[in-house]
């Protein structure tokens, strides 16, 4: 079958990247051996849907069990030819994808079907086609192909990585005479003839093993033996034991909605992408913010992690999962420290954007400025251990992660003489339409309260840590000094926090002056335009109250909100959960609604006019913490507690969430909040600020 020209096919493997030498410190995931590929040729005519009449084409995404499914008809000038192509990316044997390609005929013709891998590839940004494989050799092994390559030399330090792809196939009805290869290409022809109405399939075994996992002169006797099993099993059996994977993911992590088959379509094509994109099994692995479906920001990883998904993955997958993304950071803590010193810095700097915790970003507005990351990455830590309720980590490797960012914000502020305050100067916060900002408020309030948990922890891990870090009685009296007489913009009048320093000097208006057609701005108006604006991407302000909900009444909240959300155009995929929570905890319900909407919807509906660039993977997570922590009010800062209420236009919701070793089943209508113990001893929360413990079953009346 013919691939039309403007059609991409990647595979993308993850932590595999290559390091480009202008800048040398960007990096991004590359696109890897094609190994879904099938030429299909019927009466010496290669099928092409581009030029045969099509007279059907159906693709079904099928989410409960992980499938893809393409099923299409074309006419010829002897009679209709009908496929069934399927295929899924095994859970069941993590290096494996599977095909079943089907064909039946109306009348009797001639078929060459050629399975093949090709390493021949680019990414859809290379320069002049540029490549970055080096083909180390094509192999046949028995019933089983195969493809060796690695990634270029460089010069700029940055590793290399050896690939092996492998197939093997099977075919009911044709005959494998033939394989042809050559430099970064294998492929293997069957061919028979097809009787009227009596279909043929061709199976498809295709693995992809890394030097990552692997010894290198493993890779193609291990990649080959494995395509070979795989088809000695058959497509049936693999196919079973991936469903039962898939349905186990979906018992605990599923939301159900009742009343509105749009919200339900969106949570639940958000978690499949979720569920498909991180597992845990693997502390050097993150989430990108497009996974695996775009090439967008290279593939690497954000804070977008610590901020969004870890509460996500902590609740649907367990403490367990989450717990591999705070130590993949641990990891690269030594290299945190590089970023600050190579700022001229103390303490750690947690990159931008990376994927071996050096920074792979080269927007110095961006990579410079935008610090707040490092404090996303001990927040994570601290929702980590108010959720799970154990210390263990925050009073060990954690420690040493929130040490680190302590010196680095420490040393990054500066004592104004002409205020006595300390300030935060040359800034970009989570709002990225303005750079070089001083006194950002969500930057100083997360700094402040970094140094102000570093002290606090001091006093409780063992005496070891402190002399292992040397940290001194000196160094925590400056910390003090700064948490308490740190900066903060604040307008008296409006009683608001103000974004920065001069955010109250702009021509501030609402979003819905800007005319319709010069929507979105950040694809319409120049750049220059944009920072000189008021507009906001993305929850600023507003996200530190979302942290620091606990903090702040809900008249604070709704007063800040009142005055930002107005002027937030919601173009980044991050922005619109932040506000449906925000907005369920201050009594806002329809706007809780229409952001949720927003976000769990936003790739489907291509909202942003972005979807083309890959799906918003990380911000998928938004939809589940809309449902759970904006409508049920879920709380877990101090103790679980929960505020839950139903949309109008849905008849009920439910969820789960596993929370200290208890799964904890909500459902919610129109009348009530039902609560159910699935697994566990038990446990005790607060229902509108009502305290109840839980064995079996309890059902509370929203009416409060």
């Amino acid at each position: 079958m013919v691939i039309p020209k403007n059609r991409r096919t990647k595979a993308e493997i993850w932590a595999v990247w290559w390091k480009n030498g202008y800048p040398p410190y960007f990096g991004k995931a590359i696109n890897s051996v094609n190994i879904i590929g099938i030429h299909v040729i019927i009466d010496n005519t290669v099928l092409d849907l581009n030029k045969q009449k099509v007279l059907s084409f159906n693709r079904t995404l099928d989410m409960q069990h992980g499938i893809l499914k393409r099923e299409f008809s074309i006419e010829t000038d002897k009679g209709i030819i009908n496929v069934v192509a399927e295929r899924f990316v095994s859970l069941a044997e993590k290096e494996l994808l599977a095909i079943s390609y089907t064909i039946n005929s109306s009348y009797e013709a001639n078929i060459i079907l050629k399975p093949y891998l090709d390493a021949n590839v680019h990414n859809l940004d290379s320069n002049y086609d540029e490549t970055f494989w080096e083909m180390l050799g094509e192999f046949e092994i028995e019933e089983s192909m195969a493809i060796l390559t690695k990634t270029k030399e460089n010069p700029f330090g940055a590793p290399r990585f050896t690939v092996a792809a492998a197939m093997s196939c099977w075919a009911e009805g044709l005959v494998c005479n033939k394989t042809f290869s050559k430099s970064g290409y294998v492929e293997m022809e069957y061919s028979g003839i097809i009787k009227p109405n009596i279909p043929v399939t061709l199976e498809k075994f295709s693995l992809i093993f890394t030097d990552r996992d692997h010894a290198e002169d493993a890779l193609i006797p291990r990649s080959t033996r494995a395509a070979s099993r795989a088809r000695q099993v058959g497509y049936s059996e693999l196919k079973e034991k991936h469903i039962s994977q898939w349905l186990g993911r979906w018992h605990d992590a599923d939301v159900e909605i009742e009343g509105d088959d749009a919200a339900q379509q969106g949570i639940r094509f958000n978690l499949f992408h979720l569920l498909s994109t991180y597992s845990g099994e693997d502390p050097r692995l993150n989430i990108g913010p497009k996974g695996f479906t775009g090439e967008k920001y290279g593939g690497a990883t954000y804070w977008d992690t610590e901020a969004y998904c870890l509460p996500v993955y902590m609740s649907i997958s367990g403490q367990d999962v989450a717990k591999q993304l705070l130590i993949y950071r641990h990891i690269q803590l030594p290299e945190a420290y590089i970023n600050a010193q190579a700022q001229g810095l103390k303490g750690a700097l947690f990159p931008m954007v990376t994927f071996t915790g050096l920074e792979c970003h080269n927007e110095w507005e961006i990579t410079f400025e935008e610090i707040h990351r490092n404090g996303a990455m001990v927040y994570a830590i601290y929702n980590y251990t108010h959720y799970t309720g154990k210390t263990d980590y925050i009073l060990n490797e954690g420690f040493d992660v929130i040490c680190g960012v302590a010196r680095f914000y420490a040393d990054r502020v500066h004592f104004s003489k002409n205020k006595n305050k300390y300030m935060i100067h040359g800034v970009t916060g989570p709002n990225e339409y303005e750079n070089n900002i001083n006194n950002n408020w969500y930057t100083n309030r997360l700094a402040s309260w970094c140094l102000e948990l570093f002290i606090n922890l001091c006093k409780k891990v063992d005496s070891s840590k402190l002399k292992e870090h040397d940290i001194s009685e000196s160094e925590l009296a400056l910390m003090n000094d700064i948490i308490t007489n740190m900066y903060y913009c604040e307008d008296k009048e409006l009683n608001i926090f103000i974004q920065h320093d001069t955010f109250m000097d702009k021509d501030l208006m609402p979003v819905s002056d800007i005319p319709e057609n010069e929507r979105p701005i950040n694809q319409n108006w120049s750049w220059d335009k944009v920072l000189r604006s008021c507009f906001i991407k993305q929850a600023d302000v507003l996200q530190g109250l979302y942290f620091f909900n606990h903090l702040y009444d809900n008249e604070t909240i709704k007063r800040n909100f009142d005055f930002y959300e107005p002027m937030t155009v919601h173009e980044s995929s991050l922005s619109p959960c932040v506000h449906s929570i925000l907005a369920a905890q201050i009594g806002y319900q329809d706007k809780a609604v229409e952001m949720y909407m927003r976000t769990s919807r936003l790739d489907l509906d291509n909202i942003n006019n972005d979807t083309d660039d890959g799906l918003h993977i990380t911000s998928m997570a938004g939809s589940w913490l809309s449902i759970v922590q904006g409508f049920s009010g879920m709380r877990n800062i101090n103790e679980l507690s929960f505020a839950p209420f139903l949309p109008k236009e849905w008849k009920s919701y439910s969820f789960k969430i596993n929370y200290r070793d208890n799964i904890l089943k909500v459902y919610v209508t129109s009348e009530n909040v039902h609560f159910e113990l699935i697994r566990g001893e038990g446990l005790s929360f607060k229902v509108f600020d009502k305290e109840y413990t839980l064995k079996d079953t309890l059902k509370i009346s929203l009416k409060q």
